[in-house]
This record gives structure tokens, sequence and C-alpha cells, in this order.
């Protein structure tokens, strides 16, 4: 943030913009750490799981946040596979074992042999995870909820199911630092009062007409409160992750909107997405194309990078001119 260029007035800036990291993702606590196993731990839906071997990690989920945090634990080099959302330079050249988006592939999963798995709910078929756990893979499911809370905690999980707690213990430690700290630094250069931007995250996949609000609880709540917005998805009451109206929209009246890359290209893109949304018109937003978008792989991702995340996106929002525009 230090050489961006702060506009006066967030509200009346017209025009998109993109938030793009600005360091690499992957900072690891350690290298190749020694890990105390065998482990037995009770996971998110209360199923007690012995992970007795971790030379061959498959860590999977929706924004690829399980395989960030095993290699930034140091234990890079023992992951065998990836999702869609785990695109980093370390981990891209690894097999996919998802099809279709985000779609788990049993074929693809068995063949790679993991001596344990790390997921949530957010991918499915879940029968391909009941089938895993049938050929006696350790099958870890954490809960797919996330947000800058519980961070701390997923990392926390994952690193004690596999035999590394003091690492977890400090990559918590240093990622919760860092997200305080960047934290006061975007209250320090954000509007205060009634002068904070407006904020609502819209989920969009346009070449299926799917668009959804996310509210309270979703993540994007705690994401919009961290960069000194006003969630205003919430303040309609808006909770989770509901299908849009027209009406809430227009109810929320937001003065910005963010959005994953894909998600927003999928619309047409910021100079096309009144036409796929209209009623996005009819807002301060839609009115000055204020689009915020993050790649969809990292914007609600809250894993170890999330200071780095929220220092993207604070930038996009308060630096614009700083960051690199969307067409």
């Amino acid at each position: 943030m230090g050489s961006a260029k702060f506009i006066d007035d967030p509200k009346a800036y017209e025009g998109p913009s993109t938030a793009q990291l600005s360091q690499p993702i992957l900072n690891p606590v350690a290298n190749n750490p020694d890990t105390k196993l065998p482990v037995t731990v009770q996971d998110a839906q209360d199923t007690t799981v012995t992970i007795s071997d971790v030379s061959r990690i498959l860590p999977i989920d929706l924004y690829g946040t399980s395989s960030r945090i095993v290699f930034d634990l140091g234990l890079g080099e023992n992951v065998i596979g990836r999702d869609a959302s785990s695109d980093f330079d370390e981990i891209k050249d690894l097999p996919l074992v998802t099809q279709n988006g985000h779609e788990l592939n049993a074929e693809a999963i068995l063949q790679l042999a993991p001596t344990v798995i790390i997921t949530d709910s957010s991918l499915g078929p879940w029968d391909v995870v009941l089938q895993m756990r049938e050929a006696g893979i350790p099958v870890l499911v954490l809960d797919s909820h996330r947000s800058l809370e519980n961070t701390e905690d997923m990392i926390m999980q994952i690193s004690s199911a596999l035999g590394v707690p003091d690492e977890g213990e400090r990559l918590a430690k240093r990622t919760q630092k860092e997200v305080d700290e960047m934290v006061a630094k975007i209250s320090a250069i954000a509007p205060r009062g009634d002068e904070r931007l407006r904020m609502l995250f819209l989920y969009a996949r346009g070449q299926s007409g799917v668009y959804y609000l996310f509210g309270k609880e979703s993540g994007a709540d705690s994401l919009i409160q961290s960069l000194g917005g006003i969630d205003v998805a919430s303040e309609i009451g808006w909770k989770g992750m509901s299908p849009m109206t027209d009406e809430a929209m227009v109810e929320a009246e937001p003065d910005l909107v963010i959005m994953m890359t894909k998600g927003l290209e999928s619309t047409g893109g910021a100079e096309a997405i009144s036409t796929s949304v209209p009623a996005l018109a009819h807002t301060p937003a839609g009115a000055k194309k204020r689009i915020v978008d993050m790649a969809d792989s990292q914007v609600l991702s809250f894993g170890p990078n999330s200071a780095g995340i929220l220092e993207a996106l604070s930038v996009a929002i308060y630096a614009p001119e700083t960051a690199v525009a969307t067409k």
C-alpha cells in the first residue's frame, strides 16, 4: 500500500478496477517439518479420523485454501494433486482431481493413492468422498464456512491432523498478526461514518443466469467490514448466499460491487454488466461502473494470505488508479 495513490473521494470515483496480489502467495513457516504421528481427530462431521501417514497429501476444496495451508506449513513436497482453484506456481503442475469446474473425479483421486485427503462439503458429489473412505483412505472433512474469523481455526485443524501443531501455531499467529496490521492500515485510509462505501458482494455466472448476493455469515461480510465498508447485504437482512432479486439489489444501493473475475467476465465485463443485471444500473455502483474484481481462487479463500488479499482489494477500492482497470 505504500506507493498507492489514494483518491480523495472514493464515493465519487467512476470506473472498474482489478485487485491483484502484490506478493507471492506462499511463505512456508518450515521446510519439511518432522511430523508427530499417528494422530486421531474429530472432523467437522464428528467423524473420527486417524492419520498415520502424510507422505501423500491431497488437500482439495472450493477455494484452494487447504492446499495453501499445507504448503505454508512446509509440507508442500508431500502434496500429490490439486483442485481447480489451487493455481499458484508451486502446485499448478500437479494432477487435477476435479472436473467440470469443482466436481470430484474418483478415478483421478484413486490413481494418486493419497495417504490422507483434506476436504470439506464445498466439493461433490459426496458419494466420491464416501468412496474414498470405503477405500481405506483417511478423509478429514473441514467446515466449509470461510471467513477471516475462522482462518486460525482452520490452520490449526489441518496442522494438528497432519502432525505439525507447532508449525500450525506459528502460521496461525503470523496470519492473524498480518491481518490485524493490514486492517489497521486500511482503517487509517478508509472513510468513516456515513462516508464509508456501501459494498456488496455479487456472485455471477452470467452464461447460466446465476446471480447470488453474499450476506451475513457468508464470509463476504467480514471481508467488507475489514475493508472499511458497510456490508449492505447484511444491512438489508440478507443471510448467507441467496439468489439475487432486482428488489434486493436496488434496495441495497451499493456504492461499490465486489465480484470474482470469472464471474464478471461471464456477464460481459464491467461495461456490459448492467445489461446482464439491469437492476444494478439503478444503483450508485452501476451508474459509476464501480466494480472491483479479484481472481476466483483468491477473493474468498481466507487462508495464510488473507492480509495480502485485503491489501490488494484495498488498493483497488481506495487507490484504483494504482490498480489495473478491468475492461
